[in-house]
């Protein structure tokens, strides 16, 4: 696909646009999507099931294709359900499930994007894409704080990103880079397909849907050109101290030598984010003391946390008494991932232990892999703790006779043990 961008001349600033990429989406990429799809998800509007489309895969792909070069195809709506917000006590949020036929074109669309947009993409922007991670993310931070002179901290949270996404301003985007008219005119498409929630069509003038198997490339784009070049062109240039960012989608944090060009910032930001139809949730978007230094300009000793992909960043001391950055869940976090496990043990009450156990330490897994990092074990030793007692209150309901006793628990333990915690990622060494 570089040959097709133009002959890409690293180093001396000069652009160059995709000017064919269409012949991409094919039925080979269209197959090789289909095989990467999973088996059970929930259907679309269409109610295709990947078993279903599979029966007749070739048939149906080549009148897909066929389609496409008549422009007859069109995207279906975006069927929208909700889920629980972890965290938040019976607050939900929007989910889009995408029809079947649908999902492969995005996935054969989204690989051709990421070909394009993978060289483009600053360093810093962590979310969504290949060898990148949010363990990354968090190791990028901990290294600024801790080798850098970062004295503030913005911490950041944009209000409704993936529903407020302008459409016109996406597709500037877009053509800036690709020349393609048709390949742009199907992601024109999807984004404006729109939503079918409870029976009712909704036009999507704006936003791009969350669960969509394009949006997050799609997401990267539009806060590459209006976040992060910005941040690296304009605001790094103005500033006399140092100024760090690190993104992952559409959460962010920005790091300031002076607290002048942090506060200068802030009030920028709502500026160039409003600009495209975004702004900063104020009530959750604050300027705060936060380094080696920040201790000592606290009047009463104490000094803000913030929180950022699921950990709450704390500046702490050692053993040996030296300044160090301390990564802990977030307690909003461990409530939500509390009252869920609590919630799966007693819909699995009933479950036979060797089947109950099984799939709750692959539960505990998850959340060691995510969780478990340099730093952190008393947190995901805390939940560890705490599915255990959870796990004996519910079986202990099962006997209606005879009560499970923590003698009988500790043995049905012996042959069924549950996962332990350990450290999983070390965000500490060095790259």
């Amino acid at each position: 696909m570089q040959n097709e961008a133009g002959k890409i001349a690293p180093g001396n600033g000069e652009h160059y646009r995709v000017w064919s990429v269409m012949h991409h989406v094919n039925v080979d990429t269209l197959t090789a999507e289909h095989k990467r799809q999973k088996t059970g998800k929930a259907t679309g509007v269409d109610k295709v099931t990947k078993e279903e489309y599979g029966k007749n895969l070739q048939g149906n792909l080549e009148d897909l294709i066929a389609r496409m070069k008549r422009f007859s195809y069109r995207p279906q709506p975006v069927r929208r359900t909700y889920i629980e917000k972890q965290g938040s006590s019976g607050s939900m949020r929007p989910l889009g499930i995408v029809a079947y036929e649908d999902k492969l074109v995005q996935g054969a669309m989204t690989n051709v994007l990421n070909g394009i947009y993978e060289n483009k993409f600053y360093d810093f922007s962590y979310g969504f894409r290949k060898g990148k991670s949010q363990h990354q993310a968090i190791k990028a931070v901990d290294g600024i704080l801790m080798r850098g002179q970062v004295n503030y901290i913005v911490d950041c949270d944009v209000r409704g990103f993936f529903d407020n996404l302008d459409h016109e301003w996406l597709m500037k985007f877009l053509e800036y880079d690709i020349a393609d008219k048709n390949f742009l005119r199907y992601i024109k498409r999807f984004l404006k397909s729109g939503i079918i929630e409870d029976l009712q069509f909704y036009e999507s003038d704006k936003g791009t849907i969350q669960g969509g198997v394009i949006s997050p490339v799609l997401a990267n784009v539009y806060l590459h050109y209006s976040l992060d070049m910005w941040f690296d062109k304009v605001v790094k240039a103005r500033c006399r101290g140092e100024a760090h960012i690190v993104r992952y989608a559409d959460d962010f944090i920005c790091m300031f030598q002076y607290k002048d060009e942090a506060e200068k910032f802030y009030e920028s930001l709502k500026t160039r984010l409003a600009k495209f139809g975004l702004e900063i949730a104020e009530d959750k978007s604050k300027v705060i003391a936060f380094g080696r230094s920040a201790r000592k300009e606290s009047k009463d000793g104490k000094v803000d946390t913030f929180d950022f992909l699921g950990f709450t960043h704390i500046c702490g001391k050692n053993r040996k008494g030296y300044f160090t950055i301390v990564h802990r869940t977030s307690r909003k976090k461990m409530k939500a991932k509390k009252a869920s496990a609590k919630e799966w043990l007693r819909k699995h009450m009933n479950d036979h232990i060797k089947e109950l156990i099984p799939a709750l330490n692959r539960k505990l897994v998850g959340h060691y892999n995510y969780y478990g990092i340099s730093g952190n074990y008393a947190d995901i030793s805390e939940f560890y703790k705490y599915v255990r007692d959870e796990l004996f209150r519910t079986l202990r309901r099962r006997g209606q006779k005879h009560r499970l006793t923590w003698e009988k628990f500790n043995r049905i333990l012996e042959f069924n043990p549950i996962a332990k915690p350990s450290i999983r990622v070390n965000i500490w060494a060095k790259a």
